[in-house]
């Protein structure tokens, strides 16, 4: 069987696994305070465009995004996304059971506007009794969303806007951030969401790494003793020479973003091939996440030889289902895919 379910079902890029066995006997410090951790922080740095931006690695995205929402906000501050957003509805509550409210936004496509971040933003300030309510404090934003879909440059400058005219943060979640640079659809460079967003992290679980995030402070007031919440939220590895050579490697030579475009490729191929049956999608796509709305008879076809997910229902006929591809994809696996696409 293949299996299309998630872009973190291989091990790691070879790369990572060949630097890791070259460096298995060295003895280095804990924590992320080794030379390894410390070269692949200058290798991001130097890749966004700025040197002095604060950069810390984190085991995992749910450890990334609670530690990083906990040690910004306020007790009773809360954080404004979409509503299909993944702290909202992929971690468990994890954010809110770290106290924190997610102000969750109405929207078809995963992406939310600088004008509803705007209206939540005037709707707390004008309202009387506002000190009742949880104030919102902060903006998170995934690159990709959770639909696969990709805010432009005008999208982003345009909450990014908002955001320093409120003088809250703009967070990005960057798990699939790679994929989302990949994609032909793509307006934005490192550089540019290095200068649009507050703080971001660059995944490294989805694309090729083992395990590992790097979390980027551009505005570095945010990230005063963030070590701390590291520790205190269970996201500090330590073995922490483990990430850093991770991300070393996936920083040298473009691999991050040459691997990622395996996956758009792969992913445009799934599209283009249910496109041509004439089913419709869910979401318009244009990255490693497809998203067809097929009859339920098929998908129980299609589940004899390859796994996928459901993504929502449709109708009492119909669901849409999710065909997610990664770094590791075959073209064994997708022709595969095709050749039976083209039975249906």
């Amino acid at each position: 069987m293949f299996r299309f379910d998630s872009d973190y079902l291989e091990g790691c890029l070879p790369e990572i696994l060949q630097a890791l066995q070259e460096t298995n006997f060295e003895q280095t410090l804990g924590y992320g305070m080794d030379p390894h951790c410390a070269h692949a922080k200058e290798l991001i740095k130097d890749a966004i465009g700025a040197p002095d931006a604060d950069v810390h690695f984190l085991v995992g995205g749910t450890q990334t995004n609670v530690t990083v929402i906990a040690h910004i906000l306020r007790p009773y501050q809360a954080v404004i996304c979409a509503e299909s957003g993944h702290i909202n509805v992929h971690e468990t509550m994890a954010v809110e059971h770290n106290g924190h409210k997610c102000i969750a936004l109405p929207t078809g496509n995963g992406k939310i506007s600088a004008a509803q971040i705007e209206h939540v933003l005037v709707e707390h300030r004008d309202d009387y009794s506002k000190e009742h309510t949880a104030q919102p404090a902060m903006v998170y934003i995934s690159f990709p969303t959770e639909k696969g879909t990709i805010y432009s440059k005008a999208e982003l400058e345009a909450i990014s806007k908002v955001c320093r005219e409120w003088n809250i943060p703009l967070f990005v979640d960057g798990a699939r951030l790679g994929y989302g640079l990949a994609s032909p659809a793509c307006e934005i460079t490192l550089q540019d969401l290095a200068k649009l967003a507050d703080v971001f992290y660059i995944g490294g679980t989805k694309q090729g790494a083992l395990f590992g995030e790097a979390v980027v402070f551009t505005d570095t007031r945010l990230s005063k003793d963030f070590r701390y919440s590291i520790k205190m939220n269970g996201g500090m590895l330590a073995k922490g020479r483990m990430l850093g050579i991770q991300f070393e490697t996936l920083f040298t030579d473009g691999i991050y973003i040459r691997a990622a475009k395996n996956a758009i490729d792969k992913a445009f191929a799934i599209r283009d091939a249910f496109a041509a049956k004439g089913f419709p999608f869910f979401a318009e796509s244009p990255t490693n996440q497809q998203f067809p709305i097929l009859p339920n008879e098929l998908i129980a076809e299609l589940r004899k030889k390859f796994s996928f997910e459901s993504w929502g229902f449709v109708d009492d006929g119909h669901t849409a289902v999710r065909f997610c591809t990664s770094w590791a994809t075959t073209d064994e696996a997708v022709d595969s895919l095709l050749a039976e696409i083209g039975k249906l």
